[in-house]
């Protein structure tokens, strides 16, 4: 007996092109003979599919196909994470730089789907526990990036940073962005970070505007735990995981960021070369390579 196939689509519900996309992609999945379901933030009408709620829509699912920006892609891997399912990205946001396809593409993805010619690439995500007077108050994950923000525009966070269990530097700041490589082109970019290649095994610690001498972006170990720490009296922050939830930090709050032993799968289409990502996304200037000369060793 064969089982039948399965495959969830995450739409933006609000953009109209959105919806077309991710309805030529569920009509022609359909007609290949395999079953469809659809996850949305607001109610769009896709004939032929069954809509299911977020918690348990990646359940019996073989591929999480999400349609729309990065935010899409955020939540589409939420949806994925807890059964370990793949989530290949249709772009219709601005960079789009978790996505695999663009939006005039979507018969190129449904190709793939139906002929299973996808890799699977591992992403590395992180593990975040707050605690407050020696407590643990919340624990969560990102796949981007953790941040700890102040929570009153006029004033400064006091925070002092930690790495594997030792004090490293105490200053003001607006915060601190701890991401992971796939998070490194997001807000810790924003934040003047730097751009780490995704098969490089790291965690990333950015200060956000920090009024100190030492108070320059890290690259740590994968192993390494990074602690922040709330310092000054009655100062209060906000954890945000991916810009999606939201812890609130009471005053001498601690958040520890580590490692999770769960990653999120993503769905390739082709082996592209990052550096080739990154200047499709950014439209960097590369006018004027020459490249490798021809019969050249090593580098050019």
């Amino acid at each position: 007996m064969t089982t039948a196939r399965r495959v969830l689509l995450a739409v933006h519900g609000v953009r109209s092109e959105a919806v077309a996309v991710a309805r030529t992609i569920a009509d022609e999945l359909s007609a290949a003979g395999i079953d469809v379901r659809a996850q949305t933030d607001h109610d769009v009408e896709l004939p032929g599919v069954t809509f299911v709620p977020m918690e348990g829509a990646a359940e019996g699912c073989e591929l999480v196909v999400v349609v729309g920006g990065d935010g899409t892609m955020l939540r589409g891997a939420e949806l994925a994470r807890p059964y370990d399912v793949p989530i290949l990205g249709v772009n219709l946001g601005h960079v789009g730089f978790l996505a695999e396809a663009e939006r005039e593409q979507a018969s190129t993805v449904v190709r793939a789907v139906v002929d299973r010619t996808w890799t699977v690439e591992q992403r590395t995500t992180l593990e975040v526990v707050v605690s407050s007077a020696g407590e643990e108050i919340a624990r969560t994950w990102a796949l981007n990036e953790a941040s700890v923000e102040k929570s009153a525009r006029e004033r400064m966070l006091e925070v002092l940073i930690e790495v594997d269990g030792r004090p490293l530097s105490r200053f003001g700041a607006d915060g601190v962005v701890m991401a992971t490589p796939t998070g490194s082109t997001a807000y810790a970019f924003s934040a003047g970070g730097p751009v780490v290649w995704p098969e490089v095994e790291a965690l990333l610690v950015v200060p956000i505007s920090a009024h100190a001498l030492f108070a320059r972006p890290l690259v740590v170990s994968p192993t390494s735990t990074v602690a922040v720490e709330l310092q000054e009296p009655r100062a209060t922050g906000v954890l945000w995981c991916d810009g999606r939830r939201l812890v609130e930090l009471p005053e001498g709050s601690r958040v520890e960021v580590s490692r999770h032993p769960s990653p999120v799968r993503f769905a390739r289409l082709h082996r592209a070369p990052f550096t080739d990502r990154l200047v499709a996304k950014f439209a960097l200037p590369v006018d004027g390579w020459r490249g490798r000369r021809p019969g050249a060793q090593g580098p050019a």
